[in-house]
């Protein structure tokens, strides 16, 4: 196998144009893989990370059916105080779980004693909240962000606030129905602004947990859903696993369902995005088999048809085809490390001096958002095993060609 290997290289050695240029092609598909991968893995981590750590979190538990009936933020779908208490159980018990948050969603009547529109409006515990969903705070672009609220007081959406003229301190009085029907007005204090944020949720209000139950006349312990943050989203499956197995069986008087349990990929449209991003990345790595397929198996074809003579030779002196197989699969896998050794190279640089120039872009209504690449040492092995497997599977044609020719027809080539 060494003489093999000597035998291949210094083929390579005598071929260095077609060489250079081969390893070249192969180390661009390289290079363009793994920038993807790197670059598009950054965006899309960091769009996930805005979307659950500004407003949903990483999972969301619910009356069976709220979701399904979400759009009229329905009172009748809350959870109760024995349900609450079920769920908060589970969830203490459960270490990856890092927090979680009770709200109430509601829909009301947003006055600025001038104007009135409608406003969707998430009722929080602040303290909680801000444990669930820590970036939060980031979204206040006027007014106070330390302790986020306090009761009485309301962070009102960028859009309503300009289109109503709303500033801070003003007072603005909110207006609910209550599940029974009945009507109630409560004034509260304008404690900061809401900047936007892509998808469901860029329009909602925030208010105190207390003054939604006021405001809905709600006695006792009563929410729409809790909203929960894990230590590690990696193992999100996992949890959401788990949930759905010790909540799904529970079962009302009526022997059904009584929770359902949702990942922030069910609640958010930005999975379709994310699920684009992950087919562009899979087409990419289809592309780049490509181009090692054709590279290899032209080169080694090529070099096939050049060294006709040089192969009848070698088989005439006793050499079997076995190992004349094995020199053309070597040389093509030699072509193959090199190649992908070159562009991991290239690409690790190319992602370092990213990560220096520290490139910022804008998402939306989201500005200067800053791109931090990187790329997991399991997906850089992926791709060099992919790309020296599909360089020695290229060669076996060629090297198979090789190993069959008839000696004495191989001499007489000219």
């Amino acid at each position: 196998m060494l003489n093999i290997f000597k035998l291949a290289m210094r083929n390579l050695r005598r071929y260095q144009r077609r060489t250079l240029l081969t390893s070249v092609l192969i180390s661009l598909g390289v290079v363009a893989v793994l920038l993807f991968i790197s670059v598009s893995g950054s965006f899309k981590a960091l769009m996930i990370g805005q979307i659950t750590d500004s407003m949903l979190g990483h999972l969301q538990v619910h009356q069976k059916g709220y979701l399904a009936s979400i759009d009229s933020l329905p009172l009748d779908r809350n959870l109760q105080e024995k349900q609450i208490a079920k769920v908060k159980e589970i969830l203490d018990q459960n270490r990856a779980i890092e927090s979680y948050s009770m709200r109430i969603k509601l829909g009301a009547m947003f006055s600025n004693f001038t104007e009135t529109t409608n406003l969707r409006l998430n009722a929080v515990n602040p303290e909680q909240e801000l444990r669930t969903v820590p970036m939060l705070t980031e979204r206040i672009i006027k007014g106070k962000k330390e302790g986020l609220l306090a009761k009485g007081e309301i962070l009102v959406p960028e859009l309503i606030a300009k289109g109503m003229n709303v500033n801070i301190g003003d007072t603005i009085v909110l207006v609910a129905t209550n599940k029974e029907g009945s009507v109630n007005g409560q004034p509260f204090i304008v404690r900061g602004v809401l900047e936007g944020i892509s998808g469901p949720g860029g329009r909602d209000g925030i208010i105190h947990l207390q003054d939604a139950k006021s405001l809905l006349r709600i006695e006792g312990n009563e929410i729409s859903e809790i909203a929960i943050r894990l230590q590690d989203i990696k193992f999100m499956d996992r949890i959401f696993a788990d949930l759905q197995g010790q909540l799904g069986p529970i079962k009302n008087k009526m022997d059904k369902p009584v929770f359902e349990v949702h990942t922030w990929q069910k609640l958010s449209p930005f999975f379709n995005i994310a699920r684009m991003i992950d087919l562009m990345t899979l087409f990419i790595k289809t592309m780049l088999v490509a181009i090692v397929l054709v590279s290899i198996m032209n080169v080694m074809i090529m070099a096939v048809y050049e060294r006709i003579n040089e192969i009848g030779t070698i088989a005439a002196i006793g050499t079997v085809p076995n190992k004349i197989l094995s020199l053309f699969v070597m040389e093509g896998f030699l072509l193959g490390v090199f190649g992908t050794l070159i562009g991991v190279i290239i690409s690790l640089v190319s992602i370092a001096t990213m990560n220096a120039s520290q490139i910022s872009f804008d998402f939306g209504r989201q500005k200067g958002l800053l791109l931090s690449p990187t790329i997991a040492a399991g997906d850089v092995i992926t791709v060099c095993v992919i790309v020296v497997a599909i360089a020695v599977l290229a060669s076996l044609q060629p090297a198979w060609k090789a190993a069959k020719m008839d000696p004495i027809t191989a001499l007489r080539h000219v």
